[in-house]
């Protein structure tokens, strides 16, 4: 029969075996915790992270910023069409209309000069020369809540191309921040038109994005304009069809395909 010392001793590892599940079991519970937060995070930065293949680095270094009222177009890789680069002192007041047709519908846009001179200098100027005719947009993204963007304006329809030429970024004022980023991230809302880019500083080509769906993204590309809502309505249709899933940075072709079959640039008013 055990003596009271031995009771004391045995109750007394019973309660250190306690006291040392209970400290294990709040140790894995804070370590989830931690793991939940932190996968939050990644997962909000992975998505802005996703609009940076939406172009292909060239692997050139990054050109020397231009004055603001000057804009440098640095020949970069070979253009995926003939064009000329434009002027380099472009308007930076006004506004610009721009209609995609396309074999889904007319996406009417107004570009604003003041937003980024440089980057509606350069759309307006290829879409005069034709550069966006007959061209595919071939990456859309429909993660809803998070990147929402249909990508347009490479002639080789894979994310690749470009107009031969890159230049600055000029990055958006009074963007939101995006809700549940915790900072580390812009709302472009839905409505935007803004330019694509690799993940190095003037990569800004002829690429850009249509923003159907509040995203979140760095505040790092050039804001160039808004959508109409006759725009927007085929926006919608095109991304209830959905992706195949095929980028790995994610999104994928559209699985209702969209033909730009031209760009056209309404006459300047009177």
């Amino acid at each position: 029969m055990p003596t009271n010392e031995q009771r004391r001793k045995a109750a007394k590892r019973k309660l250190e075996r306690q006291i040392e599940r209970r400290a294990e079991r709040a140790k894995r519970r804070r370590q989830r915790l931690t793991v939940i937060s932190v996968v939050a995070v990644v997962a909000v930065v992975a998505v802005a992270a996703g609009i940076y293949f939406l172009v292909s680095d060239s692997g050139e270094p990054a050109p020397e910023a231009a004055p603001p009222s000057t804009c440098r177009y640095n020949p970069s890789e070979q253009a995926a069409k003939p064009n000329t680069p434009p002027e380099p002192n472009p308007p930076t007041t006004g506004t610009v209309g721009v209609t995609l047709q396309t074999s889904q519908g007319a996406i009417p846009m107004t570009l604003d000069r003041a937003s980024a001179p440089c980057a509606v200098n350069a759309v307006v100027s290829l879409a005069q020369q034709g550069f966006y005719d007959d061209t595919p947009c071939p990456r859309l993204v429909t993660s809803k809540g998070s990147l929402e963007v249909l990508q347009c304006g490479d002639p080789t329809g894979s994310g690749a191309g470009g107009p031969g030429y890159q230049y600055a970024e000029e990055p958006p004022q009074g963007l939101a921040p995006f809700p549940g980023a915790g900072g580390q991230a812009s709302t472009y809302s839905r409505g935007l038109i803004a330019m694509a880019k690799s993940s190095q500083p003037g990569s800004t080509g002829s690429q850009f994005f249509l923003v159907y769906g509040d995203s979140a993204l760095p505040p790092e590309y050039s804001v160039i304009g808004r959508i109409s809502t006759d725009g927007l309505a085929v926006l919608d249709k095109v991304g209830a069809g959905g992706d195949d899933g095929s980028n790995q940075a994610g999104g994928g072709a559209p699985r209702i395909p969209v033909q730009i079959q031209r760009a056209v640039v309404a006459p300047p008013a009177p």
